[in-house]
């Protein structure tokens, strides 16, 4: 008894094979268009010096009326 050969696209493993990469693509789309469409606004009250970002002390509202003071950390203050 000959058994017939189904085409390719009649057969599910193709398809479950395809889906992995297929949502990839959609996915790396949709962050695309997100990362184009909302910029990211500029920080008010921060200073760059190469990777390091600092906050100024006056400039963090969360610790204004607690009495504490705040002191960035950078990795300068780290101990080996």
């Amino acid at each position: 008894m000959e058994q017939q050969q189904r085409p390719w696209w009649r057969e599910p493993w193709p398809w479950l094979l395809m889906s992995g990469p297929a949502a990839a693509m959609v996915a790396c789309g949709v962050t695309i268009w997100l990362a184009s469409t909302h910029a990211d606004q500029p920080l008010a009250g921060v200073s760059r010096h190469g990777l390091v970002v600092e906050q100024a002390a006056a400039a963090a509202p969360h610790a204004s009326g607690h009495g504490k003071a705040v002191q960035p950390r950078t990795d300068r203050d780290r101990q080996p």
